[in-house]
């Protein structure tokens, strides 16, 4: 099959087996913040200098044709979309692909959009170090309370998982993107239980962390390989305590990168505090990368080793510096195209547990380490992605 842009539902192309595309590195952000005192610091990182922004010709990038599709995990589909726009508005000027930037960090009106949701629906067990056993050296705990009232799961009870969720391959036009979908009637009101993929915490324990290098098991897992723009040795896999849609404490992981691993932990410190629910906390796998098309995935992600569609540079997931929190509660949206392709009903954006709204519990505490929100950007949205640079 070919593989299309894959956003498994909240970031390939060529066809399955093929090499990864030749990709060129984007410049990473330089992070130097103090220790939070709760958390053990980790080492100072060594973060790789990729040239600068995409140089592609103006005609390629600016090109007609829709989006290139592939498909990004087997339970759902992920888009990986470029868009090189000039704006004015705001007080700044704001132009990708051709190395200007300047907007206001505030409520930045974001045009440009190269990463697409690193999160996929199939759960797969996999083979991880048990997260809630006595920590070894390095790793961090940080306790805070699970009793306080916000949008938790709590408030409802769960629905049973669908059977067929994770094994519908969706239709696709010539070109290879998938037929617009409308959302099945049992995800409309999506309150699925967490399947464990790793041993969940007791009941009352509180808050509970993780912060590891990346062994070689781990690596093998995951998505990257000698062509990402970060060395192994920059990224950092995390567990992390979280509450499910099925009102109780579930354990994840992530690998992130590792100059903001310290931050990371503590804003999923903050939603599991404020019981915010998330379905799905698990690694993007290589198998992910190759899967049809579902458009039915909710799993919360971050490092994905992938370039923009139709780009030479890589996506902040690739760098292990964005975030994608519930992409079903949370869909991109840029015109007609909606990722994950099941997830329409979620555009309408009222109140929900596990939808991410402007100024909510999500919002703030990715705001509170210097980060921004998709939703809020101007020509596209993408409410479940938050990233450093707003990109």
């Amino acid at each position: 099959m070919s593989r299309r842009l894959g956003r498994n539902g909240a970031a390939q192309a060529g066809t399955i087996g093929s090499p990864r595309p030749t990709t060129t590195p984007l410049a990473a952000p330089h992070i130097a913040k103090p220790p939070r005192p709760d958390i053990t610091p980790l080492a100072a990182p060594r973060i790789a200098k990729p040239p600068g922004p995409n140089t592609a010709p103006l005609a390629e990038r600016n090109s007609s044709k829709p989006p290139r599709l592939t498909t990004y995990g087997s339970a759902g589909s992920f888009r990986r979309l470029g868009v090189a726009v000039l704006v004015a508005g705001g007080g700044g000027l704001l132009l990708f692909g051709c190395g200007l930037l300047a907007t206001d960090n505030s409520r930045a009106a974001q045009t440009y959009e190269e990463t697409v949701p690193a999160t996929i629906t199939a759960t797969t067990a996999t083979t991880a170090p048990t997260p809630n056993a006595a920590l070894a050296d390095g790793d961090t705990e940080t306790a805070s309370s699970a009793e306080a009232a916000g949008t938790g799961a709590e408030v409802d009870p769960p629905i049973e998982r669908p059977a067929w969720l994770g094994t519908r391959t969706l239709p696709t036009t010539a070109n290879g993107r998938v037929v617009p979908q409308t959302t099945p009637e049992e995800l409309r009101d999506r309150r699925l239980p967490t399947v464990d993929t790793l041993p969940p915490p007791p009941p009352d324990a509180p808050f509970r962390s993780t912060a590891q290098p990346l062994d070689r098991a781990t690596l093998d897992r995951s998505t990257w390989t000698e062509g990402c723009p970060v060395a192994q040795e920059d990224l950092t896999y995390l567990t992390l305590s979280f509450w499910g849609f099925d009102g109780r404490p579930h354990t994840g992981e992530l690998i992130v990168n590792r100059a903001v691993a310290e931050d990371i932990i503590s804003v999923f410190a903050t939603l599991f505090e404020s019981r915010f629910p998330i379905e799905e906390m698990r690694l993007v796998t290589p198998a992910d990368l190759d899967a049809p098309p579902t458009g039915d995935g909710n799993n919360t992600a971050s490092f994905v080793c992938r370039p923009v569609t139709g780009g030479t540079v890589f996506s902040q997931h690739a760098y292990g510096l964005a975030v994608d929190i519930n992409p079903f509660h949370n869909p991109y949206r840029r015109n007609d195209l909606v990722l994950p392709e099941l997830a329409t009903s979620y555009l309408d954006r009222t109140a929900a547990p596990g939808v991410i709204t402007d100024g909510d519990v999500v919002v703030a505490a990715f705001e509170r380490i210097g980060w921004f929100w998709g939703g809020r950007w101007v020509s596209l949205k993408d409410y479940q992605h938050f990233s450093l640079n707003n990109r």
